[in-house]
């Protein structure tokens, strides 16, 4: 006779139960941090030393990737556009869908990507070090409160640096389209200059200034709070690591979601 535990219907349950309460016990984690980091900043308790720092990290050294990513995927997509626009002869509106595409979704989202894999990673893995390290412990020992001196930091400099991210990476990107649209579409880069300006509303780089803004604090606090709660030893670092990563791309993907539903739908 077969164990029920061991047939394939009660592993699949017992594997849903267990991703069930990690997502629960993970969004329960991320939301009482927000709660002790905005307590913090309402009270301007914050280590300015630490959030220039911070700033110079999540902008500064993420730019080289993120203008790369957005740089590349600007390439590709008008290589696909500007041929097939061009034949229908409508040229004259490559630089107002690139700027549609660019500032709307593109620029933000694979920015948000690069920063993820870079910083919102390097965030996790080192509180997540610093927590198994028992450094966290020892800072509490000191008077020293670890939310204030790590994570507001962070969550600050995501927050303010990353619509500057997004800034430069649609200069980058919109620049990268024109140059191929030139190659490929025969197009002048006065009329792609022209027609871009078409294409650039104030409403739309104002959302997308506001989303950015929210992709990085959200990118910052969950790879924080990944790490902050980390237990255990070695395996657990990387365990968080990959927690932050994976949760950071999922929230940055709902954000999206609901930006697009509040302001195009």
């Amino acid at each position: 006779m077969i164990d029920v535990k061991d047939s394939l219907v009660f592993k699949s349950a017992l594997l849903l139960q267990r991703e069930a309460k990690s997502f629960l016990i993970t969004l329960g984690m991320i939301g009482k941090d927000f709660v002790k980091v905005m307590y913090y900043i309402l009270r301007l308790r914050v280590n300015l030393m630490a959030l220039i720092e911070q700033s110079s990290r999540f902008a500064v050294d993420s730019l080289p990737i993120t203008l790369a990513i957005v740089g590349m995927t600007s390439i590709i997509i008008s290589m696909q556009i500007s041929p097939e626009l061009a034949k229908q002869g409508a040229e004259n509106y490559i630089g107002m869908l690139s700027a549609l595409v660019m500032v709307r979704e593109l620029a933000a989202i694979m920015a948000g990507f690069a920063i993820i894999s870079m910083i919102g990673s390097s965030f996790a893995s080192e509180l997540a070090s610093m927590s198994v390290g028992d450094q966290i412990s020892a800072m509490r020992v000191l008077k020293v409160n670890p939310v204030e001196y790590l994570i507001v930091p962070r969550f600050l400099a995501g927050v303010i640096m990353m619509p500057f991210v997004f800034v430069l990476s649609s200069f980058v990107g919109l620049l990268c389209a024109g140059y191929v649209a030139k190659i490929t579409a025969d197009l002048s880069m006065l009329n792609y200059v022209d027609s871009l300006w078409r294409g650039l509303y104030v409403r739309d780089i104002m959302i997308a200034l506001l989303k950015s803004s929210f992709f990085g604090g959200t990118i910052a606090l969950i790879s924080c709070s990944s790490g902050f709660g980390a237990r255990g030893g070695a395996k657990e670092v990387g365990e968080a690591t990959t927690r932050a990563v994976v949760w950071s791309f999922l929230a940055i993907a709902i954000w999206d979601y609901i930006f697009a539903a509040m302001f195009y739908l």
